[in-house]
């Protein structure tokens, strides 16, 4: 089945489907091996991993897309991708839609922010004219080759005009032709109720640590009736406090022998990134040349 076709069924099955965020190929064979049927590559990972900047923006078009090709080369999972405001008007957000196509993901979504935007649970943003982000949805719908690309149409209306904007924004985007509604950082459970209720889409809810949205687990998000759920710096937080401790532990001890537990062995690694694999083959490939020969 295509990965596109894929991401459709999953979002569309009853179970919840959980999409953490990878900010680079090694953490997208991580989910796979772990056992998680698709992953996401989004802004503020992306940023941080390959900027050491925060998401205001900085990355390009051809980063993103750049970016999202490694992490869908790496994995045989739907990779689901941020094309934040579509990096510009609807000629721009034909070219997103083409590249990220081009790229292999199964999904993307476009957002309704003023560029440059910012992360969703952060304060200060702007929201575009609704009118405009349907003409860009129009144009990104219009754009994709593969008619099961998942576009996702994601408004940040709530914390810049409330709830009532947010939902009757969502309506227009999904008149427009979006197959999935991205409702950033509702505050409550009730918020959230009232999304998935009113809403006649499948839905997303992005979690962060220390954001706006409540922290549920994925059965209560489930029971909510959210069709899927991201995470969006979750593996990025975790991978750099990992990094600190390891760090100090090195500066202060001169050894990274206390950190032992907390890493994989030399050996585990090999595996996680594939090296035996790659071994067999070579070994087969000069075998066959030898009897050729």
């Amino acid at each position: 089945m295509k990965k596109t076709a894929l991401l459709r069924k999953y979002i569309q099955e009853e179970e919840i489907l959980l999409l953490p965020v990878m900010h680079d190929a090694l953490c997208a064979r991580i989910a796979q091996q772990t056992g998680f049927k698709a992953i996401f590559t989004a802004g503020y990972a992306n940023s941080a991993a390959l900027l050491g900047q925060p998401d205001v923006s900085l990355l390009t078009l051809t980063e993103m897309v750049d970016c999202a090709w490694r992490i869908v080369d790496a994995v045989d999972l739907p990779v689901f991708a941020d094309g934040n405001t579509g990096h510009g008007n609807v000629t721009n957000v034909r070219r997103t839609v083409q590249l990220f196509e081009k790229a292999g993901v199964a999904g993307l979504f476009i957002e309704d922010q003023v560029s440059p935007k910012r992360c969703g649970h952060l304060e200060g943003k702007q929201v575009v004219p609704a009118a405009d982000m349907v003409a860009k949805l129009k144009a990104a719908l219009d754009a994709r080759v593969d008619p099961d690309l998942v576009i996702m149409a994601r408004t940040d209306a709530l914390g810049v005009h409330g709830l009532e904007e947010a939902l009757r924004r969502a309506h227009l985007y999904r008149e427009a032709g979006a197959d999935m509604i991205f409702v950033e950082a509702p505050e409550s459970v009730a918020q959230m109720r009232r999304i998935t209720r009113e809403v006649n889409a499948p839905t997303l809810v992005n979690l962060i640590v220390g954001g706006k949205t409540p922290l549920l687990t994925a059965a209560e998000l489930q029971e909510i009736g959210y069709a899927a759920a991201a995470y969006a710096t979750a593996c990025t937080c975790v991978m750099a406090r990992a990094v600190q401790d390891l760090l100090a532990e090195l500066l202060h001890t001169g050894s990274i022998a206390g950190c032992r537990q907390r890493m994989l062995s030399f050996e585990q690694f090999h595996e996680l990134v594939g090296l035996r694999e790659i071994r067999e083959a070579e070994e087969r490939y000069c075998r066959a040349l030898l009897e050729d020969a």
